[in-house]
């Protein structure tokens, strides 16, 4: 598939409406946080689907339509759990309203050695090379660096600790209020992993999915710099189903296998999360029969 360019001198004005194993039973509608998520799920929703739904794997799984606002399916969506890598969507959300995509970041070797020390995926960043924004974001969306994590947060916060609060803060205002950042990876630390839901996830994924720069990031297979000195592919199986848009995928012993996925069918934006699932594989499988469930009942 032909390697997509992100066009870096995209302002960041034009997104200024950017806003910001049981049987798993039928959602029920709930009544939302307040904020911009709450605006995800409607008071009233339209029936449900006609066809029993598909076996879902993992601790926690979570479906809704968020063109309708409908929830779809719902299996521990409000647990609290750790997310794994899912927390760099908080990321790539706060460095869009932070940073000019074109915007040069150095890269240090705290940042490469933060992800070597923990155990991190890399994007293989090299210390001393200065790469814009925007293609940071690939480093950090496909290839799922913790390198280009550390970078971004640590000149956007600035400081790691300061980009974390910046985290917070905006998933207190969107309403995500299950959900507590600890760092800019999902790694774990010495004192905790930072938690989520699957509710919350899904939620965040919907909203971060209106900006079109981070759509196209997170629906490219691959993805080489301008330069040639860097090549990314995606770690996301999802990207070969009919409408499959991203979003994320995510790992660690405490975590789990987890996935946050998106398409968009019949005119309607499926978005689901899958936390805690044992077998890397099935995922996929689930996610897949997840969206063939909901775009065909």
């Amino acid at each position: 598939m032909p390697t997509r360019k992100l066009f870096l001198g995209v302002s960041m004005a034009a997104f200024a409406l950017f806003t910001g194993v049981a049987s798993p039973a039928l959602a029920q509608p709930v009544t939302a946080a307040p904020g911009p998520a709450a605006a995800l799920v409607r008071e009233h929703t339209t029936a449900f689907p006609a066809y029993t739904a598909p076996h879902a794997y993992g601790r926690a799984v979570y479906l809704f339509d968020a063109t309708t606002g409908q929830e779809l399916l719902d299996k521990n969506a409000g647990k609290r759990m750790p997310v794994a890598s899912l927390t760099k969507i908080m990321t790539a959300y706060v460095v869009l309203r932070e940073a000019n995509l074109d915007d040069r970041v150095k890269i240090k070797r705290e940042d490469v050695e933060y992800a070597w020390n923990n155990d991190g995926t890399t994007a293989d960043l090299e210390p001393g090379d200065s790469l814009p924004v925007g293609e940071l974001l690939y480093a950090l969306l496909l290839p799922s660096g913790a390198d280009a994590a550390h970078a971004l947060a640590r000149v956007y916060g600035p400081g790691v600790a300061g980009f974390v609060a910046k985290m917070n803060a905006a998933a207190k205002s969107l309403g995500l209020n299950d959900t507590h950042y600890v760092n800019a990876d999902g790694l774990p630390t010495r004192d905790g992993d930072g938690y989520s839901t699957a509710r919350d996830q899904a939620r965040l994924a919907a909203i971060t999915l209106r900006n079109p720069v981070f759509t196209e990031i997170t629906s490219t297979r691959h993805h080489s710099t301008g330069d040639g000195r860097y090549d990314w592919s995606n770690t996301n199986h999802m990207l070969g189903l009919p409408g499959a848009i991203g979003v994320k995928t995510g790992f660690t012993n405490a975590a789990g296998f987890c996935l946050a996925f998106a398409a968009d069918r019949h005119d309607h934006r499926l978005i689901g999360v899958i936390l805690g699932e044992d077998d890397s594989s099935r995922r996929w499988d689930t996610a897949g029969s997840l969206l063939d469930w909901a775009a065909e009942s």
